[in-house]
């Protein structure tokens, strides 16, 4: 088990390869794994300026990306 649990919510930062612009979305939490400093999960944001990622999709993303973590009981 990772330090983010399932159902968790993490906000990462994206940057936009194009324009070098970044944006903070949050991505709803399947499972991490702390030996790999990943996380894996869905994106629960629209992306506004990051235009070739989409609502739903699902990543893995560095922990060195995360930059909120919240946990809704």
């Amino acid at each position: 088990m990772g330090r983010y649990s399932k159902g968790d919510h993490v906000k990462i930062e994206v940057v936009n390869e194009h324009s070098g612009e970044s944006e903070w979305m949050w991505m709803l939490v399947e499972r991490s794994d702390d030996h790999d400093r990943l996380v894996f999960g869905k994106l629960d944001s629209q992306p506004i300026v990051v235009t070739d990622m989409h609502l739903g999709q699902e990543l893995a993303v560095s922990y060195d990306n995360i930059r909120e973590h919240r946990r809704f009981d």
